[in-house]
Protein backbone atom coordinates (compact mmCIF):
# COMPACT_ATOMS: atom_id res chain seq x y z
CA UNK A 1 0.00 0.00 0.00
CA UNK A 2 1.12 3.91 -1.18
CA UNK A 3 1.38 6.21 1.16
CA UNK A 4 -1.52 8.33 -0.38
CA UNK A 5 -3.56 5.53 -1.59
CA UNK A 6 -7.61 6.57 -1.23
CA UNK A 7 -6.17 10.17 -1.18
CA UNK A 8 -7.42 13.05 -4.15
CA UNK A 9 -5.17 16.14 -4.90
CA UNK A 10 -5.82 19.79 -7.06
CA UNK A 11 -2.24 20.97 -7.46
CA UNK A 12 -1.86 24.31 -9.04
CA UNK A 13 -0.04 25.35 -11.59
CA UNK A 14 1.05 21.88 -12.36
CA UNK A 15 2.25 22.45 -15.44
CA UNK A 16 6.03 22.67 -15.02
CA UNK A 17 8.55 23.18 -12.51
CA UNK A 18 7.57 22.59 -8.33
CA UNK A 19 3.97 22.42 -8.89
CA UNK A 20 5.01 19.51 -11.64
CA UNK A 21 6.84 18.12 -9.16
CA UNK A 22 5.10 18.44 -6.56
CA UNK A 23 2.35 16.57 -8.63
CA UNK A 24 4.48 14.14 -9.61
CA UNK A 25 5.52 12.95 -6.31
CA UNK A 26 1.75 13.05 -4.78
CA UNK A 27 0.37 10.22 -7.87
CA UNK A 28 3.96 8.12 -7.24
CA UNK A 29 2.47 8.31 -3.37
CA UNK A 30 -0.83 6.87 -4.57
CA UNK A 31 -2.82 9.62 -4.88
CA UNK A 32 -5.48 10.60 -7.40
CA UNK A 33 -4.47 13.78 -9.17
CA UNK A 34 -5.86 16.26 -10.40
CA UNK A 35 -3.19 18.82 -12.44
CA UNK A 36 -4.57 22.39 -13.23
CA UNK A 37 -2.61 24.91 -15.39
CA UNK A 38 -3.28 27.74 -17.57
CA UNK A 39 -0.76 26.89 -20.46
CA UNK A 40 -2.68 23.90 -21.91
CA UNK A 41 0.73 22.98 -23.83
CA UNK A 42 2.38 22.54 -20.14
CA UNK A 43 -0.33 20.97 -18.61
CA UNK A 44 -0.40 18.36 -21.80
CA UNK A 45 2.94 17.65 -21.07
CA UNK A 46 2.64 17.26 -17.35
CA UNK A 47 -0.59 15.10 -17.94
CA UNK A 48 1.66 12.63 -20.35
CA UNK A 49 4.46 12.66 -17.37
CA UNK A 50 2.03 11.36 -14.87
CA UNK A 51 0.38 8.98 -17.06
CA UNK A 52 3.60 7.84 -17.82
CA UNK A 53 4.04 6.95 -14.23
CA UNK A 54 1.29 5.05 -14.02
CA UNK A 55 -0.57 7.59 -12.01
CA UNK A 56 -4.41 8.38 -11.74
CA UNK A 57 -4.61 11.63 -13.17
CA UNK A 58 -7.07 14.04 -14.37
CA UNK A 59 -6.24 17.96 -16.01
CA UNK A 60 -8.28 20.96 -15.98
CA UNK A 61 -7.02 24.29 -17.73
CA UNK A 62 -7.42 26.86 -14.70
CA UNK A 63 -7.01 30.57 -14.37
CA UNK A 64 -6.39 30.62 -10.06
CA UNK A 65 -7.62 34.30 -10.02
CA UNK A 66 -11.19 33.04 -11.03
CA UNK A 67 -13.23 32.30 -8.07
CA UNK A 68 -16.19 30.57 -10.49
CA UNK A 69 -13.68 28.44 -12.33
CA UNK A 70 -11.53 27.24 -9.52
CA UNK A 71 -14.82 26.36 -7.93
CA UNK A 72 -16.33 24.25 -10.98
CA UNK A 73 -12.84 22.63 -10.98
CA UNK A 74 -13.08 21.54 -7.42
CA UNK A 75 -16.40 20.09 -8.28
CA UNK A 76 -15.56 18.11 -11.33
CA UNK A 77 -13.01 16.51 -9.05
CA UNK A 78 -15.82 15.49 -6.26
CA UNK A 79 -17.61 14.36 -9.08
CA UNK A 80 -14.88 12.07 -10.92
CA UNK A 81 -13.62 10.90 -7.05
CA UNK A 82 -15.89 11.62 -4.58
CA UNK A 83 -13.56 14.25 -2.02
CA UNK A 84 -10.40 16.34 -2.12
CA UNK A 85 -7.91 15.51 0.55
CA UNK A 86 -5.22 17.54 -0.52
CA UNK A 87 -5.42 21.23 -2.50
CA UNK A 88 -1.63 22.53 -3.35
CA UNK A 89 -1.90 26.09 -4.11
CA UNK A 90 1.24 26.99 -6.16
CA UNK A 91 0.66 28.59 -9.15
CA UNK A 92 2.06 32.16 -8.91
CA UNK A 93 2.41 35.34 -11.46
CA UNK A 94 5.79 36.66 -10.58
CA UNK A 95 7.11 39.51 -13.63
CA UNK A 96 10.41 41.18 -12.28
CA UNK A 97 9.33 44.80 -12.16
CA UNK A 98 10.48 48.11 -10.56
CA UNK A 99 7.48 49.76 -8.99
CA UNK A 100 8.52 52.81 -11.31
CA UNK A 101 7.25 50.21 -13.96
CA UNK A 102 4.24 48.88 -12.16
CA UNK A 103 0.69 49.43 -13.31
CA UNK A 104 -2.44 49.22 -11.11
CA UNK A 105 -3.06 46.37 -13.50
CA UNK A 106 0.18 43.96 -12.99
CA UNK A 107 0.17 44.80 -9.42
CA UNK A 108 -3.81 43.28 -9.13
CA UNK A 109 -3.18 40.37 -11.30
CA UNK A 110 -0.15 39.37 -8.98
CA UNK A 111 -2.26 39.71 -5.67
CA UNK A 112 -5.12 37.76 -7.86
CA UNK A 113 -3.24 34.91 -8.49
CA UNK A 114 -0.76 34.31 -5.52
CA UNK A 115 -3.72 36.07 -2.73
CA UNK A 116 -6.40 35.35 -4.00
CA UNK A 117 -5.69 31.85 -5.96
CA UNK A 118 -5.65 30.73 -2.18
CA UNK A 119 -8.85 32.39 -1.21
CA UNK A 120 -10.26 30.73 -4.36
CA UNK A 121 -8.72 27.47 -3.39
CA UNK A 122 -9.81 27.18 0.20
CA UNK A 123 -13.36 28.44 -0.54
CA UNK A 124 -13.31 26.22 -3.44
CA UNK A 125 -12.59 23.16 -1.26
CA UNK A 126 -13.85 24.50 2.73
CA UNK A 127 -17.01 22.95 2.50
CA UNK A 128 -16.13 19.53 0.88
CA UNK A 129 -13.07 18.96 3.36
CA UNK A 130 -15.91 19.88 5.90
CA UNK A 131 -18.20 17.48 5.01
CA UNK A 132 -15.93 14.83 4.76
CA UNK A 133 -13.83 15.20 8.02
CA UNK A 134 -11.23 17.25 7.04
CA UNK A 135 -8.02 17.84 4.76
CA UNK A 136 -5.09 19.61 3.81
CA UNK A 137 -4.32 22.98 1.91
CA UNK A 138 -0.90 23.88 1.39
CA UNK A 139 0.64 27.06 0.38
CA UNK A 140 4.17 27.48 -1.21
CA UNK A 141 6.31 29.56 0.87
CA UNK A 142 9.51 31.10 -0.11
CA UNK A 143 12.29 33.89 1.06
CA UNK A 144 9.79 35.88 -0.29
CA UNK A 145 7.75 35.54 2.40
CA UNK A 146 10.42 36.89 4.93
CA UNK A 147 12.26 39.44 3.18
CA UNK A 148 11.65 41.92 0.77
CA UNK A 149 13.56 41.94 -2.67
CA UNK A 150 13.75 44.57 -5.38
CA UNK A 151 11.60 44.30 -8.09
CA UNK A 152 9.33 41.90 -6.36
CA UNK A 153 6.98 44.15 -4.30
CA UNK A 154 3.77 42.52 -5.54
CA UNK A 155 5.38 39.48 -5.12
CA UNK A 156 6.81 39.84 -1.83
CA UNK A 157 3.41 41.49 -0.89
CA UNK A 158 1.47 38.62 -1.75
CA UNK A 159 3.73 35.89 0.01
CA UNK A 160 3.62 37.57 3.36
CA UNK A 161 -0.12 38.00 3.04
CA UNK A 162 -0.82 34.20 2.41
CA UNK A 163 1.23 33.63 5.34
CA UNK A 164 -0.95 35.84 7.40
CA UNK A 165 -3.86 33.94 5.35
CA UNK A 166 -3.23 30.32 6.95
CA UNK A 167 -1.77 31.65 10.71
CA UNK A 168 -5.19 33.03 10.83
CA UNK A 169 -7.66 30.78 9.07
CA UNK A 170 -5.93 27.45 10.73
CA UNK A 171 -7.39 29.09 13.98
CA UNK A 172 -10.51 28.32 13.09
CA UNK A 173 -10.33 25.50 10.19
CA UNK A 174 -8.88 23.13 12.98
CA UNK A 175 -12.38 22.40 14.49
CA UNK A 176 -13.42 20.93 11.25
CA UNK A 177 -9.69 19.05 11.12
CA UNK A 178 -8.76 21.46 8.12
CA UNK A 179 -4.95 21.80 8.02
CA UNK A 180 -3.34 25.05 6.92
CA UNK A 181 0.58 25.03 6.16
CA UNK A 182 2.73 26.69 3.67
CA UNK A 183 5.99 24.64 2.55
CA UNK A 184 9.02 26.30 1.13
CA UNK A 185 11.35 24.57 -1.56
CA UNK A 186 14.40 24.90 0.64
CA UNK A 187 16.65 24.55 -1.93
CA UNK A 188 17.58 26.66 -5.28
CA UNK A 189 15.06 25.71 -7.88
CA UNK A 190 14.63 26.13 -11.16
CA UNK A 191 13.66 30.11 -12.09
CA UNK A 192 9.63 30.20 -12.48
CA UNK A 193 9.87 31.80 -15.58
CA UNK A 194 11.81 29.30 -17.60
CA UNK A 195 9.39 27.32 -19.76
CA UNK A 196 9.84 23.97 -20.58
CA UNK A 197 11.53 24.60 -24.03
CA UNK A 198 13.72 27.01 -22.71
CA UNK A 199 14.79 24.57 -20.22
CA UNK A 200 15.37 22.22 -22.13
CA UNK A 201 17.79 23.88 -24.49
CA UNK A 202 19.63 24.44 -21.54
CA UNK A 203 23.02 22.50 -20.65
CA UNK A 204 22.89 19.82 -18.26
CA UNK A 205 25.68 21.20 -16.33
CA UNK A 206 23.26 24.83 -15.54
CA UNK A 207 20.37 22.80 -14.93
CA UNK A 208 22.30 20.58 -12.24
CA UNK A 209 22.52 23.39 -10.02
CA UNK A 210 18.49 23.58 -9.48
CA UNK A 211 17.05 21.02 -7.14
CA UNK A 212 14.93 18.13 -8.47
CA UNK A 213 11.27 19.38 -8.15
CA UNK A 214 10.02 15.53 -7.68
CA UNK A 215 12.11 14.80 -4.82
CA UNK A 216 11.06 18.15 -3.42
CA UNK A 217 7.98 17.14 -3.98
CA UNK A 218 8.63 14.26 -1.17
CA UNK A 219 8.08 16.91 1.30
CA UNK A 220 4.45 17.71 0.38
CA UNK A 221 3.97 13.38 0.75
CA UNK A 222 5.18 13.60 4.19
CA UNK A 223 2.98 16.39 4.66
CA UNK A 224 -0.12 15.11 3.24
CA UNK A 225 0.18 11.90 5.09
CA UNK A 226 -0.01 13.26 8.32
CA UNK A 227 -3.13 13.57 10.38
CA UNK A 228 -4.65 16.93 9.34
CA UNK A 229 -5.18 17.50 13.32
CA UNK A 230 -1.27 17.32 13.87
CA UNK A 231 -0.05 20.42 12.63
CA UNK A 232 -1.30 23.60 10.96
CA UNK A 233 -0.71 26.86 10.36
CA UNK A 234 2.97 26.58 10.05
CA UNK A 235 5.72 26.84 7.55
CA UNK A 236 7.87 24.19 6.52
CA UNK A 237 10.71 23.59 4.21
CA UNK A 238 11.25 20.65 1.68
CA UNK A 239 14.77 20.46 1.75
CA UNK A 240 15.22 19.99 5.45
CA UNK A 241 12.35 17.43 5.38
CA UNK A 242 14.21 15.48 2.31
CA UNK A 243 17.10 15.15 3.48
CA UNK A 244 15.53 13.85 6.94
CA UNK A 245 13.42 11.46 5.27
CA UNK A 246 16.57 10.12 3.42
CA UNK A 247 18.70 9.74 6.85
CA UNK A 248 16.04 8.91 9.07
CA UNK A 249 12.73 7.40 7.02
CA UNK A 250 9.43 8.94 6.36
CA UNK A 251 7.93 8.07 9.82
CA UNK A 252 10.72 10.04 11.19
CA UNK A 253 10.41 12.46 15.07
CA UNK A 254 9.93 15.73 14.15
CA UNK A 255 11.63 18.70 16.01
CA UNK A 256 11.47 22.30 13.89
CA UNK A 257 15.28 21.48 12.56
CA UNK A 258 13.92 18.48 10.69
CA UNK A 259 11.10 20.42 8.96
CA UNK A 260 12.24 24.01 8.39
CA UNK A 261 14.82 26.20 7.84
CA UNK A 262 13.05 28.99 10.46
CA UNK A 263 13.43 26.79 13.61
CA UNK A 264 12.43 30.34 15.68
CA UNK A 265 9.17 31.23 13.68
CA UNK A 266 7.87 27.56 13.60
CA UNK A 267 8.11 27.23 17.45
CA UNK A 268 6.62 30.56 17.88
CA UNK A 269 3.83 29.39 15.41
CA UNK A 270 3.22 26.10 17.41
CA UNK A 271 3.01 27.98 20.73
CA UNK A 272 0.56 30.68 19.60
CA UNK A 273 -1.81 27.67 17.30
CA UNK A 274 -1.69 25.41 21.09
CA UNK A 275 -2.19 29.09 23.24
CA UNK A 276 -5.37 29.88 20.63
CA UNK A 277 -6.89 26.61 19.69
CA UNK A 278 -10.90 26.49 20.79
Amino acid sequence: MQRLDGKVALVTGAGRGLGWGIARALGQAGAQVCLTDINPDELDRALADMRGDGSQVMARLLDVAGREDFQATVDAVVATWGRLDILVHNAIYMPLVRFDDMSPDLWQRQLDVSLGGLYNATYAAWDVMKAQGGGHIIGIASGSSVRGYKEEVAYCTAKHAQEGFIKALALEAAAFAIALNSIGPGRTIKPTRLTWAELDALPSEEKAQWADPVALGEAFVWLAAQPPTRFSGLRFDAGPIVDTIAAEGFDFAVTPEKVTLYVDDFVARQQWQADHHE
